[in-house]
């Protein structure tokens, strides 16, 4: 893994750019997808996945309950045992990887077998109740080893018989997610009836995507109020992960953000599957020139940018990107419906808040939502910036950085969680200097 000094500058770009940037594969796809090859009844090659602190924490954890996995060039070869967990027994120390934590809570409940799932402090800090009690109602025998609700868990494993249970608005989409990809080796398959809207649905939908490219499709009703996932065995497949759609907001709020720029990134399009591509929308309504192909995404700059009142419960990673740009922009932004925020890497409502106002800008927190007023006449106070030990809070000021002077970004080398490259990536556009459109 790369590792940066304690302190990173960033130095403004004093010239346009114009580049096309490769984004490592998508965090979301990658454990999905390295799950699922795990759950088939055969050998899968997972083609381009990310490699970065969290996806090693999910291979880590699946040799640890006795999965054959080969690391290749560009790709990792799992071996399914379609539905059995080889190991009987484990202890699985999952960091800070919340996407692996929830996925492999319900996978563990399959087989037969007692495993205990732990990670850092942080992690016995994020809620994994409403993931718990679900399956606890399908069947589980699930002990927390600390305060009730949350991380330490020791798992008793004897199957699921699954069935139909109804769930409330969620804090986490993974929580939904978990449950579905387990659903097909249930008794009784899986039935979820939703009594309220689904928290970030174009993660569930990923999810429902993934699953019918290992060959298990999930019936879902027209208002997304009810999906159901019958008892069946998922196929080994050949799957290549798409570029992080995440990861690829920083680029394009730069190219939005630095006059005369522009920047696209291949392989992620209108046809993906994950949720963040709404970012593109979203730059869009802030007066960016944007262009959504098939098979790249470009964002050009043309103006200034502009403040907007947006609802981005949807894309709750892409709306740190955003709040960054407000500080750009001229106006206020509102970004409306990310309380889930709270339960992240870390507080992200409370670390936006902190972060921004060194800056010189107005935060207002109101219940869900945050206000953001930027400086005066655009004068963003120099600072230093606090990350938490979450690379999105590292990534997102960085591109502030990029567009003003004064940003200096504290323990850089937190983006290993899923963007061990990204500050590299960020010189790599000043190679293209000069050259903006």
């Amino acid at each position: 893994m790369r590792h940066y000094p304690d302190q990173i500058e960033i130095e403004p770009l004093a010239q346009p750019f114009d580049a096309t940037l490769r984004i490592p594969g998508s965090k979301s796809l990658t454990n999905r997808a390295f799950l699922l090859a795990a759950l088939a009844d055969d050998e899968s090659t997972v083609r381009r996945p990310l490699i970065a602190d969290d996806t090693n924490r999910m291979l880590d954890a699946l040799r640890a309950l006795g999965f054959v996995i080969e690391d290749q060039r560009d790709a990792v070869r799992i071996v399914g045992r379609s539905g059995a967990i080889p190991a009987h027994q484990a202890k699985l120390n999952l960091g800070n990887a919340g996407t692996a934590t929830r996925l492999l809570t319900a996978a563990c409940c399959l087989d037969h077998g007692t495993y205990l799932l732990d990670g850092v402090a942080r992690m016995r800090q994020r809620p994994i109740g409403e993931l718990v009690e679900p399956l606890r109602q399908l069947g589980a025998n699930i002990t927390y080893c600390g305060q009730s609700g949350y991380p330490p868990l020791q798992i008793h494993a004897a199957g699921l018989d699954g069935g139909s249970i109804t769930m409330k608005p969620t804090l986490s989409s993974q929580f939904i997610s978990a449950l579905l990809m387990a659903g097909p080796y249930m008794e009784r398959g899986l039935t979820l009836h939703f009594d309220g809207p689904v928290t970030s649905r174009p993660y569930v939908e990923l999810t429902l995507g993934l699953m019918s490219e290992f060959g298990v499709d999930a019936t879902v009703d027209d208002a997304f109020t009810q999906v159901s996932v019958a008892p069946g065995v998922y196929c080994a497949a050949d799957y290549t992960v798409e570029p992080d759609a995440s990861s690829a907001t920083y680029a394009l709020a730069a190219a939005a953000a630095v006059p005369d720029s522009r920047v696209a990134i291949p392989d992620l399009g209108a046809d993906s599957l994950q949720g963040d591509t709404a970012f593109a929308q979203v730059l869009a309504d802030m007066g960016a020139g944007v262009t959504v192909a098939e098979d790249h995404i470009a964002v050009r700059h043309a103006g200034p940018l502009r403040g907007i009142d947006a609802d981005l419960n949807h894309i709750p990673d892409a709306a740190m990107t955003v709040a960054a740009l407000a500080v750009l922009a001229e106006g206020p932004t509102t970004i409306r419906n990310v309380g889930n925020w709270r339960v992240k890497e870390t507080d992200r409502m409370a670390a936006m808040h902190a972060e921004l106002i060194k800056l010189g800008a107005g935060v207002v927190v109101a219940g869900d939502d945050l206000t953001i007023t930027p400086p005066a006449e655009g004068r963003i106070r120099p600072a230093t910036i606090d990350t938490y030990d979450d690379h999105r809070m590292a990534m997102s000021f960085a591109v502030i950085g990029l567009a003003r002077p004064g940003i200096t970004i504290n323990d850089p080398s937190c983006v290993a969680k899923t963007y061990p490259g990204f500050f590299d990536d960020l010189d790599g556009l000043r190679q293209t200097q000069g050259a903006g459109a």
